[in-house]
């Protein structure tokens, strides 16, 4: 029940840090790799996926917001989101790749659900980023450790 509660622990820091919210799922990650029993491919898969159901969450909010565009309040002229339209379409899909960098990754996933990015090619390119993110951060701490 214990190994239950853990992972559960670093899926829901993982999935919240995926997100808007400002929390250290790699503190949580690199405390269970160092000092848990717990199975190193179960800690880099749980916090892998539930830091891309974060970043979901992200590309949901940003698809429902498209929705609003060309309202007056909306945040963004249409003359903006037309060119930051063009631009992701020309580069976006592959800044995804950037979407595990704290500060410029949680608005960039945002940012591809208000483009209509689809899903599929979403969560395929932020997995692999997530992945790594994750992988490399053992990889450095278990070196060192």
């Amino acid at each position: 029940m214990t190994e239950f509660l853990l992972y559960l622990g670093l899926f829901a820091t993982s999935m919240a840090a995926g997100s808007f919210l400002p929390l250290p799922s790699e503190a949580a990650f690199v405390a269970l790799v160092v000092a848990s029993d717990l199975a190193f491919w179960g800690l880099l898969l749980t916090a892998t996926v539930g830091n891309v159901a974060g970043s979901a969450i992200n590309w949901l909010l940003g698809l429902g917001a498209s929705r609003f565009e060309g309202r007056k309040w909306f945040p963004v002229s249409g003359e903006s989101l037309a060119k930051a339209r063009g631009w992701y379409h020309r580069y976006g899909r592959w800044s995804l790749l950037m979407s595990w960098v704290p500060i410029i990754g949680d608005p960039l996933t945002v940012a591809a659900g208000l483009m209509r990015e689809p899903l599929w090619s979403f969560l395929l390119i932020v997995s692999v980023a997530k992945f790594v993110r994750y992988a490399v951060l053992a990889g450095v701490v278990l070196n060192v450790a």
